[in-house]
């Protein structure tokens, strides 16, 4: 099915060519993940790493700084999806932000203070002290249950050294009455080398499904949605193998996962830019039921990359790079280092 795309007052009206051609009216909301770039408050915490955050501390991390970071991180939120839906995400995970405090700034920024975001948070053993969370708009989804979800990994050289990381959140609940489950996720860095730490994110990845499959177990027909900066790309063997998350909308059946992201990364898009190369870490995965066609209640419309031309680096040798918030020891007055991915889901106006 074609579809034609109009934004209406946060209606869509979608065309459908097939034997009949007739004229429905879509209920839209954008789901979005972002990867924030580490936004820490300019206070130390005597727990965690993140001396160099604060005034005293080498990244000079003033208040002034961290204002116009928040600001920042805030407009980009506001526009993300708008010019379909007319509205900012009613989801929005986010990663590399240091605690609640920093996304309750996000969330009472002037840019996004109407949308009345609340928050699901968990503090994570992370030893630089960054975490996920969830913004959801109080007016459009109702949580039912929040939890977070330890990551158990160890270190290469000493299996009884445990590596500290951030733990997955899972939230659900009703998104205009329709039951979703989404899955918050900032899997372990490629720190050390992509082959020596892969099997750090291949065990996030069967944590992942862990949960994924308990959600599918208690019901068959679980809408779940799975975001995050994994880490890896569409095709590593954490998502391609671990997860089997298809590429392809016509093979994903039953209990399989939809990609949308992979053909992007095929035809050479990403999310982020690393010694003159792309990658597409920041994914949104999700499960067959998303794919129906039955439009009664939400489902899967597309999927996308926020790379608007004022997130990207506009000189010198990194131009059209992420424009990163700081770099060179400094601040810079830019974003992030990755760019901001999103889905919409629509289902028929009653």
């Amino acid at each position: 099915m074609k579809l034609k795309v109009l934004a209406l007052s946060g209606l869509l009206t979608v065309t459908a060519f097939a034997k009949a051609q007739q004229d429905k009216t879509y209920r839209a909301h954008t789901i979005a993940f972002y990867n924030v770039e580490n936004l820490f408050d300019t206070e130390n915490d005597p727990i965690t790493y993140d001396d160099d955050r604060t005034p005293e501390g080498k990244d000079h991390w003033t208040e002034e700084i961290y204002q116009d970071k928040v600001s920042k991180m805030a407009r980009v939120i506001s526009e993300i999806g708008a010019d379909v839906t007319n509205n900012a995400p009613a989801l929005i995970g986010l990663a590399e932000i240091e605690n609640r405090k920093t996304v309750e700034a996000l969330a009472n920024d002037p840019k996004l203070l109407a949308k009345d975001y609340g928050i699901a948070h968990f503090d994570s053993p992370d030893r630089r002290g960054i975490d996920v969370a969830l913004m959801y708009q109080k007016a459009l989804f109702k949580p039912t249950n929040i939890s977070k979800h330890e990551l158990l990994i160890y270190d290469n050289n000493d299996s009884s050294k445990r590596v500290y990381t951030r733990d997955q959140l899972l939230v659900s609940g009703l998104l205009d009455g329709d039951m979703i489950h989404v899955i918050v996720n900032h899997w372990p860095s490629r720190s050390g080398g992509e082959a020596r730490s892969r099997k750090k994110r291949i065990a996030a990845a069967e944590l992942n499904m862990k949960i994924i499959d308990s959600l599918q177990s208690n019901d068959p027909y679980a809408k779940i949605i799975t975001m995050g900066d994994l880490n890896d790309d569409p095709t590593s063997p954490s998502v391609k193998k671990t997860m089997k998350a298809s590429g392809k909308k016509e093979k994903v059946k039953d209990d399989m996962l939809y990609n949308p992201m992979e053909p992007m990364f095929k035809k050479g898009i990403g999310t982020l830019a690393y010694r003159d190369g792309w990658n597409l870490f920041d994914q949104i995965i999700i499960s067959a039921p998303l794919l129906d066609k039955d439009f009664s209640s939400y489902r899967y419309y597309k999927a996308g990359i926020y790379n608007k031309n004022y997130l990207s680096n506009p000189k010198g040798r990194y131009k059209g790079y992420p424009y990163r918030s700081f770099a060179n020891g400094g601040y810079t007055g830019g974003y992030s280092d990755h760019f901001p991915v999103y889905i919409y889901l629509i289902k028929e106006d009653q």
